[in-house]
């Protein structure tokens, strides 16, 4: 997987290089143009080559359901600090976690406390769940459904 990313960045480069404009818009473009001339020439290989084409359309859309989720965030406290009167529920969640390597669990935790008005308080000594505060904690199963669909099992299909 790390040989066609590098292939791809090179190739992006290349496109770069050849057109003589050092801008965002055209790395992109070379990046995009590189990964689709990748897939093409490695259609025929084993499942395992083409891991790479598989797992960064997952990447752009746990990051796109991230950036949603964090907007959305971002309103709701800012609207919450704007009016006189707090609308906040606070609460405090055990969440059992299907991560088990350290990393998995770590890159979770930082997803969440990214995200405003939730922070991870602890993590068992068995790594088997964690305690998530939240400012807006309307319905307990509703929160954990949406951290188990939207979260953690599409950080897992990218990490695992």
């Amino acid at each position: 997987m790390l040989k066609y990313f590098l292939l791809n960045l090179l190739l992006a480069f290349v496109w770069v290089a050849l057109t003589g404009q050092l801008n965002y818009s055209n790395f992109i473009f070379g990046s995009v143009a590189g990964f689709f001339i990748l897939w093409m020439l490695t259609r025929r290989s084993n499942m395992a080559e083409k891991e790479y084409f598989y797992r960064v359309p997952k990447i752009l859309v746990f990051i796109l359901y991230f950036l949603y989720d964090m907007m959305e965030a971002n309103l709701r406290v800012a609207i919450d600090v704007m009016t006189p009167n707090f609308h906040t529920t606070p609460g405090i969640i055990k969440y059992q976690l299907d991560a088990k390597t350290d990393f998995e669990i770590t890159m979770l935790t930082n997803i969440i406390a990214l995200t405003p008005g939730t922070m991870v308080m602890d993590i068992a000594d068995d790594k088997s769940y964690v305690y998530i505060h939240t400012m807006y904690l309307k319905d307990k199963k509703k929160f954990v459904k949406n951290m188990k669909e939207r979260t953690e099992t599409k950080l897992l299909e990218i990490l695992r």
